[in-house]
């Protein structure tokens, strides 16, 4: 997060305002040594025989300058990083600092190494620019000395203004060539800023917001789940995060996803909204760059998916969708309900498509109309970054108001509940029982109890398909993982 910070602040600021000035004393500085060379040379020719000489030696010294300068401002740019995401983690975490004995001290500590690092290399790097300066500033006296002499040597035929004005414009040439060759090292060590960036650029990108192929208007129309031998991983060369998985959610079905923790249960999650693709699909070979260079888009659409598997809703291959098409037509209730700076009624329906009936209705129906009608504005009541000034039962709620206004086929619930009281937890519980019986969910639980009246449970360990039947059947095999997992949470004992 601290590159990310850092290359779209400081170095985007530096592209946007430094480059342009960097080039525009460039230029000034090119016509005013242009234009002082003009006046010598026209003044003492003899002084031409020299500027090739003289130009070396700056050129000779600006190279030698900028091998280490540039590498300087490299390190410079990146040991930013560190400290814009040391500032991000302390304050999203200033709480628990100031509550744990001993934390303080130790972000203090790590806070005070990452500014000494940075003041180090700015330090260095200052004093590389004070190299330059001084052997420009003695080549430049040694120029005003050459054109001195050369001037001494024509008195006899010069007029003593001209040699006036020669001696002038030599010792303000001094000065300008030295801001030069600063110049001209400035330009190229910027231009880190812009390589840095251009990385980005280069970036493999995600699959295309909208589908190519015809969508119909309504789908999904049933919400039919098909996951077919479907595999997907991280990012490619890592190891598979889900294996040959297979099942099949039938409309309108609530189906509850239980395992230990890294089976792969919200990683079922990420690949119906397509955050990870299928393990040797087209979008999943380029996340290596030089595949995605070397295979231009032209099979995506060819209905082949590698070993990967696939996934389809209502028939429909999720692969062959636009992200933007998949991910407006499903609606999830995160483990970590998100919020964003703005009314209540701006996260409720950020795009404006709603009626104020219509939010009043849904956020009775996620029983949170109560409070919110209670707070300044009621629907513009002021939403601070994150929702703090909401709990985590308040925000959960309010994405249960969301999910309501969506109208989608498909819920996903990705633990909402693991974080909020037992209250709240029934309150969720109770509202997706009755507002969401028309409509496919998958619960992805933390508390067993959550998914005890769901039509199926899919069980997962190690990424793999272990159990997919309906909890009564599951109950009845104490051999079963299922019951297992029940038992150590104490489920068994109110059946």
């Amino acid at each position: 997060m601290g590159r990310i910070v850092n290359r779209f602040s400081s170095d985007i600021k530096t592209i946007d305002t430094n480059i342009p000035e960097e080039w525009n004393d460039l230029f000034t500085c090119i016509s005013i040594v242009g234009g002082t060379l003009f006046a010598i040379a026209y003044s003492t020719p003899e002084f031409l025989f020299l500027v090739p000489v003289l130009a070396l030696c700056f050129i000779w010294i600006q190279n030698y300058f900028i091998k280490s300068s540039s590498s300087l401002k490299r390190l410079l740019s990146v040991s930013k990083s560190p400290l814009f995401q040391h500032f991000s983690e302390t304050l999203a975490g200033v709480s628990t600092i100031r509550a744990t004995k001993g934390l303080k001290d130790r972000f203090i500590q790590q806070n005070d190494a990452r500014s000494d690092t940075i003041i180090n290399r700015y330090n260095a790097y200052n004093l590389d620019a004070r190299w330059l300066e001084i052997r420009v500033e003695v080549l430049g006296a040694f120029t005003v000395f050459i054109a001195s002499y050369l001037s001494v040597l024509s008195a006899a035929r010069l007029d003593t203004s001209l040699i006036g004005l020669t001696l002038s414009y030599a010792l303000a040439a001094v000065r300008v060539a030295s801001y030069l060759v600063r110049t001209v090292s400035e330009v190229q060590n910027i231009l880190v800023s812009v390589e840095r960036v251009d990385e980005y650029s280069q970036l493999p990108i995600e699959a295309p917001v909208e589908t190519v192929s015809w969508l119909p208007p309504n789908w999904p129309a049933e919400g039919r789940i098909v996951f077919k031998d479907y595999s997907a991983r991280y990012r490619d060369g890592l190891d598979l995060i889900v294996k040959d998985i297979s099942f099949t959610v039938e409309p309108a079905q609530s189906v509850g996803i239980v395992g230990r923790t890294g089976a792969g249960k919200s990683s079922l999650t990420l690949a119906l909204f397509r955050i990870i693709e299928a393990a040797d699909s087209y979008w999943a070979r380029a996340s290596d760059p030089s595949y995605a260079h070397d295979h231009p888009l032209t099979a995506l659409y060819s209905g082949t998916h590698g070993n990967g598997g696939s996934i389809e809703i209502d028939g429909v291959d999720i692969s062959t969708i636009g992200l933007r098409d998949l991910r407006q037509r499903l609606a999830i209730i995160p483990q970590d309900p998100t919020l964003f700076a703005g009314t209540v009624r701006d996260n409720l329906d950020p795009f404006k498509e709603l009626s104020d009936k219509d939010l009043w209705e849904a956020l009775d129906r996620a029983h949170l109309k109560a409070h919110i009608s209670s707070l300044a504005g009621g629907l513009s009541f002021e939403v601070t970054q994150n929702g703090e000034n909401f709990s985590v039962g308040q925000r959960s709620l309010i994405c249960l108001a969301r999910a309501l206004l969506r109208k989608t086929k498909i819920l996903v619930l990705d633990e909402a509940t693991a974080a909020v009281d037992v209250e709240t937890d029934d309150l969720i519980q109770k509202t997706i029982r009755e507002e969401f019986k028309d409509r496919t969910v998958l619960t992805i639980a933390h508390r067993i109890k959550t998914v005890m009246s769901s039509d199926k449970i899919l069980v997962l360990e190690k990424g793999r398909v272990q159990e997919y039947e309906s909890p009564k059947d599951l109950l009845k095999d104490k051999s079963s993982l299922f019951y297992k997992l029940a038992e150590q949470a104490g489920e068994l004992d109110k059946q």
